[in-house]
Formats: structure tokens, sequence, C-alpha cells
């Protein structure tokens, strides 16, 4: 009995599905894209309403040919790719390759189990080709930037540079933010607090009160002597309650992880980059090997910004609530959650795929990394289908003479599903939770301290994984598949530095930045980038043809390249004189702009062609070296600090030592 193909995208998912499926399937793997635009030329005939011509990846030859042996003699060929755009133009791909014969289906599905697996191979449909071309105009967008925009770099900063049509707007908002920090000038402000207690209280009924109002209005204290002045007077005041305001506050559960949510809390409780995290959770997708029960793919698909989850998962996690913690954590009717306009419904929230598998139960077959990630996506999803936690909070004013304190005291009395799952910043609110004295109105309280403190208000933070991530989705810039390669790609193309977790803009990400924003308005604007995120979800839904949203961009574009092909800046033949002198003709030395930034370079080129990096402030700390520290990048695209005295003296450091 002939057999059926089903072909996948990675060798992991192969090996899962294959398992499931039974002898009557072969499955096989694609490893990943095999076709795309070429790499030399730029690909697309705009003339001729943006076709693209589309070569075989080097290197998968062998497997398209490979595959198209395959399937030859087989009953039936299923396309099972990732059910998001890119899986959707990987099958498009292999149904061309292959032929575009009839007995080519396409199966989707959310999660590798054999249930989802089995109940999509019962109901396969066709490919869908508003998903294909949504994908293709955003690969035609993204080639008509940077094919057009790199050589213009070339020419006027430095070879070998790129530009992004998404990647350079992510570049700037970490340089403005870079400027917001350096021209930031902090403000000082002071605090007061009295330390009070009740009349005849003890060491228990002590609690902090702090400085809220003057006259009525809300105080701002400037300097040491204003507030050295207002504690003065505060010396012989009484102190009276006048007013008490208890009330009980409910914090809900929230929903299941999108792609983005997960990204941010995995930054924030494991300290994963998005990449890595993406990194994971496709292992933790496409299956492990769990004991007995062989290859099991243990979430659902990772990339989505819905929040919708199944009700068989729902009733699982339901179940689970009331084995483990009673029907006191469980609501009587499931939680649900709203998701945003723009989010994709047809998927699912990223979940414990089911039959659900406790981490304790699995703990023994995964790596720790693997065992990090999918305990904080059980933790999140079980906690999303229990009650709030009620918090019991009181607010407490006191009157001393025309000042006004506020005392605020919180306690947790139902802890609900944050026995479970404590968010972000959570705990450190829990570690500030503090009980108040029972307080009547006009008691009168016994002052036992005042205290002044000064502050200074702080720049706003660099960038982090999370943060980016989280900023990129509120502008609408990219979608839960391109947000960890946004990273990825402007980290490793030098215009950022990473540095304990944080974004740094490097001197070339500033300069590029300055000139594709003066030169490009419209591809560096954060809602005209939105914007084309919106159109392309159009196209998707089939609200949208392709050639439109194509032409709509490229008119306008065009006009600004020609612009700026004749007035955006040369920074490349700028040259800066320095007092070094060139270690072989003993010319000056100058500072010039290349594609790793800055370097030095002799003033005599190109009779000349010394060139270096410019050297930090440090000393290189190896004794009796002599040499400076200067910053080097390595082949993987990762920053660090070597010798300049290299080969003879080998120091190198990822993090710059402070000077002398």
């Amino acid at each position: 009995m002939a057999k059926s193909l089903v072909i996948v995208e990675s060798p992991a998912k192969a090996n899962t599905i294959n398992k499931m499926l039974g002898e009557d399937f072969v499955v096989r793997s694609s490893m990943g894209h095999i076709m795309d635009l070429p790499g030399s030329t730029m690909g697309i005939d705009v003339k001729n309403n943006f076709e693209a011509e589309y070569t075989v990846i080097p290197g998968k030859k062998k497997t398209i040919g490979d595959l198209k042996k395959e399937a030859k003699g087989k009953k039936g060929i299923y396309l099972a790719t990732d059910p998001d755009r890119e899986g959707e133009a990987i099958s498009w791909h292999l149904y061309n390759l292959l032929g575009k014969k009839k007995s080519i289906r396409r199966v989707v599905f959310n999660e590798i189990t054999k249930t989802a697996i089995q109940e999509a191979f019962k109901h396969p449909g066709d490919i869908d080709t508003n998903k294909v071309d949504a994908q293709q105009t955003r690969r035609i967008l993204d080639r008509l930037v940077g094919y057009s925009i790199s050589p213009l770099l070339w020419r006027k900063v430095g070879r070998g540079l790129s530009a992004g049509r998404v990647q350079s707007v992510a570049v700037r908002l970490i340089a403005e933010r870079e400027n917001e920090i350096r021209v930031f000038i902090p403000k000082e402000y002071w605090d007061i607090e009295a330390e009070l207690n009740k009349d005849k209280g003890t060491e228990e009924t002590k609690f902090t009160a702090k400085l809220d109002k003057i006259d009525g209005k809300k105080i701002e204290v400037g300097n040491k002597e204003q507030a050295e002045g207002i504690v003065s007077g505060l010396k012989n005041e009484d102190y009276i309650v006048t007013d008490v305001q208890k009330k009980e506050k409910k914090k809900y559960a929230q929903a299941p992880f999108t792609t983005s949510k997960l990204q941010q809390e995995s930054f924030y409780k494991l300290r994963f980059s998005a990449s890595k995290t993406m990194r994971v959770a496709q292992q933790l997708y496409e299956g492990l090997e769990i004991g007995k029960e062989g290859n099991v793919g243990l979430i659902t698909y990772m990339r989505t910004d819905a929040v919708r989850v199944s009700k068989d998962s729902i009733e699982g996690a339901r179940e689970h609530i009331i084995n483990k913690y009673g029907k006191d954590y469980l609501p009587g009717a499931p939680n649900k959650f709203k998701a945003k306009k723009s989010a994709q419904e047809a998927h699912e929230a990223i979940r414990p795929s089911l039959p659900l598998m406790e981490p304790d139960s699995i703990k023994q077959y995964l790596a720790p990394d693997q065992l990090k990630l999918y305990t904080l996506i059980w933790n999140r999803f079980i906690s999303s289908q229990m009650k709030p936690a009620i918090f019991s909070t009181v607010s407490v004013l006191i009157k001393a003479g025309k000042f006004i304190f506020k005392a605020q005291g919180s306690q947790k009395v139902f802890a609900g599903f944050s026995v479970m799952y404590e968010e972000n910043g959570e705990k450190a609110e829990k570690e500030k939770e503090k009980i108040l004295p029972s307080l009547e109105v006009n008691e009168r309280l016994i002052l036992l301290d005042l205290k002044h403190s000064q502050h200074f208000t702080k720049p706003p933070a660099r960038f982090s994984d999370a943060s980016l991530v989280k900023t990129l989705e509120e502008y609408g810039i990219g979608r839960p598949s391109t947000y960890a390669p946004i990273i990825m790609t402007v980290v490793a193309r030098n215009y950022v530095k990473r540095r304990e977790g944080y974004f740094y803009p490097s001197e070339l990400g500033m300069i590029v930045n300055d000139l594709l924003v003066k030169n490009f308005s419209d591809i560096m604007d954060y809602e005209f980038t939105a914007k084309m995120e919106e159109e392309l979800d159009e196209i998707e839904e089939g609200k949208k043809e392709r050639l439109e949203v194509l032409k709509n961009f490229y008119g306008p574009f065009e006009k600004d390249l020609s612009l700026a092909k004749v007035h955006m800046r040369k920074v490349k033949g700028e040259a800066v004189p320095t007092s070094e002198v060139c270690d072989k003709c003993g010319k000056p030395m100058v500072i010039k702009w290349g594609r790793l930034g800055r370097f030095l370079s002799c003033s005599d080129f190109p009779k000349c062609r010394f060139a270096k990096s410019i050297p930090t402030k440090v000393k290189c700390p190896e004794a009796d070296c002599g040499g400076m520290l200067i910053e080097k990048l390595s082949k993987r695209g990762r920053h660090f600090y070597g010798c300049s005295n290299y080969p003879k003296c080998r120091f190198m450091t990822r993090k710059l030592p402070a000077p002398e």
C-alpha cells in the first residue's frame, strides 16, 4: 500500500510527528525555507508589478531533489509547515516545486500532540494564498528598502553597511532614548517622613507617614534648606488622624502568554534574551523525548499575538486547579481575556499542550533552560484560570497644623492566582507590603521622629530585550515572528551594543540613524511603519491587494531615494585630525568612518593604507604591557576589548575595566 508524504520545516518536528502518524506516513523536513530572493541582485522587477524572482537557496538543491524523489508514487502529499505567514510561504514554494499536484494538501495545527495532529489530517485544506501574499509583500518591501538604501550608505558612510525597513526604526528608538539620557538634567527633591505611634502604643503599632500636602496643595520640596525649615516647623505640631479609608482590592489573573509577553517575562524572570526565549520555545514546541511517551510537543505554537485558548485546555486547567488547590481557587466560570484588535484569533495563546504535564513530572527529561521556560509557561497558563488575589488596603490622612501626611497599608488576604504566578514587579510590591495599626478619625498620635532625605529624578532607562519588545508592540512595529530577529539584526550590524542586558547605540548606529531620519522621514516614522504592518495584516485577511500596497509605498520612497543620493551628508569623506602618527610612514593619523564605526587612518591614504581602531583611555591590565585597550568585534558580532599590542599581548575582556 502506497504511503503518504508529510513535509515539515525542521528535523525535530519531523521526528515528533513521524511517531504520531504511524506507518502509513513518511515525514521529511525542508530544513526551513527552500527558496528566497537572490542574494546578489534585488530580484524585484519594479516596472512589472513588482514581480519577485525567487531562486533556490544555496545548499538546498539536494534537499529539494530528495523531496522530489520521496514524492514520487506517494498516495498523497501533506504540507505541515508552521501556522503563520512564513510557514505558508514555505508550503507555497514546496507546492510549486513538487508540481502543483491535486494530491498536495495543506494541514495546520497549533500543537504537536497526537490528538491535534490526527484531527488536522482529517481536515486537510489548501494553501492560504492571502497569507502567502502578505509574506511576499513583507519580503519585497524589506528588499526594496535594504537593496536601495544600503549601497547609498556604502558611498556616504562605509562599505558593508545596511539598512532595514523595520530594524532601522528599532535603532531609532534606541538612539532617541540615548539622546534623552544625554540631555537629561537631574532635579533635586526631598522626602519628609514622620515616624508615628498610637498613644500608649507598642513596637508593633509604629508606622511611617509621608508628607503629602501643605495648605491643601501637593508639596514639592526642592532643597535642603526648605526641607530643614519644614521639619523644624513640624516638631511642635499635634498629629491628628483626619481620614481613614478601608477598601478591598482585587488583582486579576493575566492572560496566557502571547509572544511579546513571553519574551518580556522570560527576560525579567529568567534573564533570557528575546532570541534565546524563542530558541528554547521552539524546542518545546517541536518535541522532546519524554520517557515512555516518546517525542512530545510540550507547548503550543510560540509565535502568536492571540490570548484565546481551546475549550479542552481550559477544562484541563480547571481540573488541575481544583485537584491541587481546591474549589476556593476556581472561579465559577472560566476566565476570558480580550485580545488586541490586530491579534490573529485563529491562533491560540502559548500554553502547555494536552494532556497537561506538570513541570515536576518531566523535569528529568528537560535541559535546565527548557525546564525554566516550560515552568514559566505552565504557571502563567494555569494561573490564568484562577480566582483573583484579594488585598485589604488602608489609606490614612494625618493633619499636623497646615501639613497633611499620608500613610498607606496593604495586606494580601487571599492569594488567588498569585499562589502560582507573580508578575514582574509584584515581588517588590510584596516586600513593600505593610500593615498599619488600627486607627480612628480624630485619634491623636505620638511623633517619634522626623526624617528628611535627598533624592534626584532619574533619566529614562535604556531599553532591555523586554522593554524594547514591549515598546515595539505598543507602537505596532513588527509582529510576533519578528521581534527577536529585529533585535538580533541590529546587534549583529554593530548599530546597537548589548551591555549587561541593556542596549546602547554605537557611534555608527547614531550617525546612520541621524542620516536615515533626515533623508527618509517616512520609512523611519513610527506611525508609518505601524501602518505598513496593518496593511500587511489586511492583505492576509483578504481586505487589500498586495500590488496596491507596494505601489503606494514605492512612489514616495523612490522620490526620497533620489533626493538622498544628492543631499545625504557624506560622512565617509570627513577626516578629523589627531595627534597620533602612522606606525608605518610617520604621517599624521585622522579619524574616519567605516563599517564598524570610527577608526584611525593614515592621512596619506591611499598611498599608505595603515589603519587601526581608536584606543580607549584604559591601559592594558597586563604587567609591563604598555598597550591600550581597544574595542573589537568578533566574527559572531560580539563586542570585546583587546590590547593594542596584539598579537604580542593577547589580553581580552568583555567588560571594559575602569580607567586608573
